[in-house]
C-alpha cells in the first residue's frame, strides 16, 4: 500500500547486492524505494507494483494484464537491454512510457562473443574435459580450423556489435559481413541480406533484438544453408535462434558449433544441447562485470528520477 501519497519505485526482481545507488538518487525526490521480488510471477508483480509511480524490471515478464493493473504508474524501466519481457503495446495505451539502459555491458557483452567464438573454435570445453578426466591425447578430437582468412558474419551491427567487431580486428578475417537495414557500416565492411550472410560466413554473431520480425531469424532453412565450418555465437536472445533446428545440425555436425549465452527459455533447465560436444553455454552472463553492474544500476536508477521530476527518460522507447 502506497503510503501517504508518496512516490514510489518497485524493483519487482531482485539479484542485486545493494541498492544504494538507487536508494540515494530517489530518495532526494520524496520517492520510496522498494524491492519486491516476484519470482518471474506475474500475479505477484502486479500486487508488488499496483501503486507504484515508476516499476524497475530485470527478467520478469509484465504482459498485458499486469500493466493493465497498475493504478498510477507512469514508466517501466528495464534493468537492460531487450524489453521483450514488457508488453509495450499495452503501455502504450495505458500512457506508461518504457524505456531501458541500452549502453551498458557493450565491453563485456562483445568480450563474451569473440570468448564464446574462441571457445568453441579452439574447442576447449572438449579438451578441457579431457585434461580434467586424466587423458592426454596428442590426435586430433575434432577438427580445428584458424580464423585468419575466413569470413565474419554479424547480425545486427549496434553498440554491442560494433565492438565486437573491433576485438575481432586482429584475427585476420579476410571478409567481414553484415545484415542491418539502416547502420552505417565503416569501410570494407559488406552490408548483405540475412541469407547471403548465412551462407557465406565461418562464424555468425548475432546482435539483433528480438521482437516478431526477428524471433527465429535463425531458422532450419538458413541453418541448413551454413557452411560445415561455421560457428553461430548468440549473446542477444535466445528466441533469435530455432533451437531445435540449430540441435539437429550441431548433432549431425552439419556446421562446426555453436556459442551461447541466451536460451529461448531461461532458465533452460536440463536442455539435450548440453549432451553435445561441439556446444558451449553460459548462463545469460555475458552482460556481468562488477563495472558493468554498477552502471546499470546507476543508470536504470536516474532514468526513474528523470521520470519522477516529470521529465521523459533518454531510452524512452514507446514514444507517442
Amino acid at each position: 500500500m502506497n503510503q501517504g501519497g508518496s512516490k514510489l519505485v518497485v524493483a519487482v526482481d531482485d539479484g542485486y547486492a545493494s541498492y544504494d545507488q538507487e536508494e540515494s538518487l530517489l530518495a532526494p525526490l520524496g520517492a520510496r524505494f522498494v524491492v519486491s521480488p516476484c519470482r518471474r510471477d506475474p500475479l505477484r508483480a502486479l500486487d508488488a507494483a499496483r501503486e507504484a509511480d515508476v516499476v524497475l524490471v530485470r527478467e520478469s515478464p509484465l504482459p498485458r494484464e499486469v500493466i493493465e493493473g497498475l493504478s498510477r504508474c507512469k514508466a517501466i524501466i528495464r534493468y537492460g537491454i531487450g524489453v521483450d519481457n514488457i508488453d509495450q503495446v499495452a503501455a502504450s495505451e495505458r500512457q506508461i512510457m518504457v524505456a531501458n539502459v541500452p549502453d551498458y555491458g557493450t565491453d563485456e557483452v562483445s568480450s563474451q562473443a569473440v570468448a564464446l567464438a574462441l571457445a568453441v573454435s579452439r574447442r576447449l570445453w572438449l579438451h578441457d574435459r579431457e585434461v580434467r578426466e586424466g587423458r592426454w591425447s596428442t590426435g586430433v578430437l575434432q577438427p580445428m580450423f584458424r580464423l585468419r582468412g575466413r569470413t565474419l558474419g554479424l547480425v545486427g551491427f549496434g553498440r554491442i556489435a560494433r565492438m565486437t567487431l573491433e576485438k575481432f580486428a586482429g584475427f585476420g578475417f579476410a571478409r567481414v559481413l553484415v545484415t542491418d537495414p539502416r547502420a552505417e557500416l565503416p569501410p570494407g565492411v559488406e552490408r548483405v541480406d540475412i541469407d547471403t550472410l548465412c551462407a557465406e560466413s565461418d562464424v555468425i554473431s548475432l546482435h539483433a533484438p528480438l521482437n516478431e520480425q526477428t524471433r527465429h531469424l535463425i531458422d532450419a532453412a538458413r541453418i541448413a544453408r551454413m557452411k560445415p565450418t561455421a560457428i553461430v555465437v548468440n549473446t542477444a536472445r535466445g528466441g533469435l535462434v530455432h533451437t531445435d533446428a540449430l540441435y539437429e545440425a550441431l548433432r549431425e555436425r552439419r556446421i562446426l558449433g555453436a556459442g551461447l549465452d541466451v536460451f529461448e527459455k531461461e532458465p533452460p533447465g536440463i536442455h539435450k544441447l548440453f549432451s553435445l560436444d561441439n556446444v558451449v553455454v553460459s548462463n545469460h552472463m555475458g552482460w556481468y562485470s562488477e563495472e558493468a553492474m554498477r552502471d546499470l544500476q546507476r543508470k536504470t536508477a536516474e532514468e526513474a528520477a528523470r521520470v519522477l521530476r516529470g521529465e521523459a527518460p533518454i531510452n524512452w522507447l514507446n514514444r507517442w
